[in-house]
Order: structure tokens, then sequence, then C-alpha cells
């Protein structure tokens, strides 16, 4: 069974197939640290899930808004931290991390491609456009997932 493991110290997402590593990518969790408070913009660890996918029907560097693709012709959302590309929203599967989807902790892309591999999101984990459709295609909404410090 495939699964997710991120490793906030390493800045690395690896899928695993049961226990063998099939891809490992470069990833950039939060700037502000390990948490799971409500708008610490930390980023959450322990045990999760892939409780949604978003974007798959989308070309690749589309923006999100609200998990809704951003018309061309709309002004670009009033943040640097843009969700693009690809959106696996995450459940909290342990009491701590409970809020996460409430949160709105995702994998998602970036135009701070540059960034990843260092801490710099919001809360989120990060990765290039590219790795994140790869990744997208290769999962189902109800991967597991562990994020660890």
């Amino acid at each position: 069974m495939k699964n997710i493991h991120v490793s906030i110290r390493d800045q690395r997402l690896t899928l695993k197939d049961d226990e063998t590593p099939v891809r490992t990518y470069p990833v950039s969790t939060s700037r502000f640290g390990i948490g799971t408070e409500q708008g610490s913009m930390k980023t959450p660890t322990g045990r999760f899930c892939v409780a949604k996918k978003i974007g798959g029907d989308m070309p690749g560097g589309t923006i999100f808004r609200s998990r809704v693709p951003v018309n061309p012709s709309e002004p670009l959302p009033s943040t640097e931290d843009l969700v693009m590309s690809r959106i696996l929203w995450l459940d909290g599967l342990d009491e701590h991390n409970a809020n996460t989807r409430d949160r709105f902790i995702y994998i998602h892309g970036t135009k701070h491609e540059d960034k990843v591999g260092n801490p710099h999101s919001c809360g989120c984990v990060r990765m290039r456009n590219a790795d994140v459709i790869e990744l997208f295609d290769l999962v189902d909404e109800g991967t597991p997932v562990v994020i660890e410090a």
C-alpha cells in the first residue's frame, strides 16, 4: 500500500509502496516551525491521510484560491503563498492534529520553487509544480501520510 512520509528535518517527501521508497522529492515546510495551533502557520506532525485531491484536470501552474482555480483574467490572490498546480488536502488522524483539515493544510505546488528544500511555507508542504503533479497522479484519496520532525 502506498504511503507518504514527510521529514521536516530533511525537507524531503518520500512516497513509499509498503516500506519501499518509490519517489523522493524536496519540499518546503513552515518557516514558523512545527505546531498545530489554529492560525499559527506552523506545519503539523503526526498521522494524516489525503482527504481530498483537487486540480487533477487543470493545467500545471494553475493558481487556486480557496481550492477553486483562478480564472487567468482575474487578479492574483494577495498572498505570496500561492497554492498552485495540485492540492492534496490533509486530514489529521491524531488527537493533537485533528484540526488539520480546518487549518487548510495541503501538499501543493508553489511559485517559490527556488525555496523548495528549505523551510519557507506558511504551514503547508510545498513542492515543485512538476513534482506535485507527479505525486498527485501516484496517490489516491485516503493515502496515509506521516509528517515527522
